[in-house]
């Protein structure tokens, strides 16, 4: 079977990871698939912002656990996190973002990183402290965030899929 097609296959949510940051190659690697992605029109709409500042990150995760009502660290423990924007006003920008954190996902599994997509983060910019993080980032303009994409090396073994359900999907002739 290609590669691509197996990676899109086994590619799953990584919720345990080692301390150790990536490298700054694996980080530009996934980036550029993140900037690969499909966009409407070809725009390339979407804003990536990689943190790897560790005050940051968890300051992020702490914001994130605030807005979900739980303790504990969101971001289970991944040493960097690629918020992805949608600007505001752009009737396709969720769209495009989404392709984006897919993209990013598929990357990072292909080159053996574990990934999660982490909701909320629409809610987290949305506060006046999450707009002080885009100032200190030097993000200017109006964003929306759309997703935390986790990274870093796995610390455990893969997740086994769960069966896929019966009905998904339909084929009309």
């Amino acid at each position: 079977m290609n590669e691509a097609y197996e990676n899109l296959l086994t590619r799953r949510s990584v919720r345990k990871y080692k301390a150790e940051q990536i490298s700054d190659e694996e980080l530009a690697a996934v980036l550029k698939a993140g900037m690969y992605a499909p966009t409407a029109m070809g725009k390339q709409s979407p804003l990536m912002v990689a943190v790897q500042d560790k005050e940051d990150v968890a300051r992020l995760s702490a914001m994130n656990g605030e807005i979900a009502g739980r303790d504990g660290d969101c971001f289970y423990g991944a040493p960097t996190v690629i918020v992805v924007f949608a600007q505001a006003g752009n009737r396709n920008g969720v769209q495009d973002a989404s392709l984006v954190m897919g993209n990013l996902m598929n990357a990072a599994h292909a080159l053996g990183l574990g990934s999660c997509w982490v909701n909320r983060a629409y809610e987290t910019f949305e506060t006046p402290e999450g707009r002080e993080l885009l100032a200190k980032w030097g993000v200017e303009g109006d964003w929306i965030g759309v997703g935390n994409c986790i990274l870093g090396y796995p610390d455990c073994e893969p997740p086994v899929p769960a069966a896929r359900k019966e009905g998904y999907y339909k084929i009309i002739k």
